[in-house]
């Protein structure tokens, strides 16, 4: 279930549009399937976000503590399919069997901030995860987005039990210090929620001007529906994926990047790379932001090749621009692009992202270049 709730005033950002894929499927304990490209709609080069949402992943103890250790499998699964097509993931919520994932092309990192993310248990009346719900709340481009994968109780006989949980869920659903509505503000509580495998969504605008209010600005946002489909030839559950993909139509409320940042060169020393980065007036900085060096084609934003913390290496300020320097001495010799992200840790989101770049290969150090051999004293 998605939600959208406009904020702040609307500026003249041009319309765009994003493309969402959303994914739902009760795997049954099952390990990933081989063919993905039919779930993934893999052949639609334009798609921007996708949000999958998964029931009844394997969650005996033994996999439950190999997936606190290391990625799941089907975490692991999805980013090796969708990394190499420049998909990041962003954030991600378990409890038990329910995983919900969230991946975005990086060039969009720096309009979406992860704002919480909750598990609410329903089993065993509230004190057990096998069926609940987990949310993912973000910011996209300005506008509020609430994600939940909800595992409700089946069949007929469950649905005062099912409804129950259902509103339970929606209740524990929201915006936490941000002036939104509760999610459970429309009328999906009059209705009796089915417990076979769907994806609903709901847009919630701001109410009218009316001659009492000032008049408030009316910030564009619609959501379509393309393609809506369960996927047949998948078996390796009793259920069936359920897809859609959506076109999302909106004027950006947030439209420049918080941070601008770039690597600089000559650099002056063989080890070291020099990064510069500017912020917009509003941006609230941390001595705990970090820039991270990352190859294109990383899978999370935990999978840097190098970082730095922005108070350390610093070597100029003033005037808005800020350099320091980066270690690169680590770095195997490679022809691969490369990107670095600004992270705010007050905001627990990438909010600067440079343009891919090389580096030069005379930069490394000579005994890393390809095709010579290390000397050790």
């Amino acid at each position: 279930m998605m939600a959208a709730e406009s904020q702040g005033k609307l500026s003249e950002a041009k319309e765009m549009k994003l493309s969402i894929h959303v994914v739902t499927w009760n795997v049954a304990s099952a390990a990933p399937p081989v063919d993905h490209s039919d779930l993934l709609q893999l052949n639609d080069p334009n798609l921007d976000i996708y949000i999958i949402g998964l029931q009844e992943v394997n969650s005996g103890i033994i996999s439950l503590l190999s997936d606190t250790a290391f990625e799941d499998p089907w975490s692991s699964f999805f980013m090796d399919v969708l990394s190499p097509l420049s998909f990041i993931k962003i954030s991600h919520v378990r409890m038990q069997g329910l995983l919900l994932i969230v991946f975005a092309k990086y060039q969009h990192l720096p309009f979406i901030q992860i704002l919480s993310t909750k598990s609410t248990p329903t089993g065993l009346y509230g004190y057990w995860g096998n069926k609940g719900g987990v949310n993912i709340s973000l910011k996209l481009y300005g506008y509020y987005v609430s994600i939940i994968n909800c595992h409700l109780p089946p069949h007929m006989a469950n649905n005062d039990q099912r409804l129950e949980h259902f509103d339970h869920i929606l209740e524990m659903q929201n915006f936490k210090g941000h002036n939104v509505p509760n999610i459970l503000d429309h009328d999906e509580k009059k209705r009796k929620p089915a417990w076979t495998d769907r994806i609903l969504w709901r847009l919630k605008r701001q109410p009218r001007a009316s001659p009492i209010t000032p008049s408030l600005p009316a910030p564009y946002f619609s959501l379509s529906l393309r393609s809506y489909k369960s996927h047949m030839m998948y078996s390796i559950s009793d259920h069936k994926p359920v897809t859609g993909t959506f076109d999302l139509q909106l004027k950006p409320l947030m439209s420049v990047s918080l941070i601008t940042i770039m690597a600089e060169g000559p650099w002056t020393m063989e080890n070291d790379m020099l990064i510069s980065y500017s912020s917009t007036p509003d941006f609230l900085s941390s001595p705990w932001d970090w820039i991270g060096l990352y190859k294109v084609g990383m899978r999370h934003i935990n999978d840097y090749v190098s970082y730095v913390w922005v108070g350390d290496n610093q070597v100029s300020f003033g005037d808005n621009l800020n350099q320091v320097y980066i270690n690169i001495c680590d770095i195997p010799a490679t022809e691969d692009q490369f990107l670095l992200c600004y992270y705010s840790n007050n905001l627990h989101s990438v909010v600067g992202i440079s343009k891919p770049f090389k580096i030069p290969l005379r930069f490394f150090l000579a005994g890393d270049l390809p095709g010579e051999t290390q000397a050790w004293i």
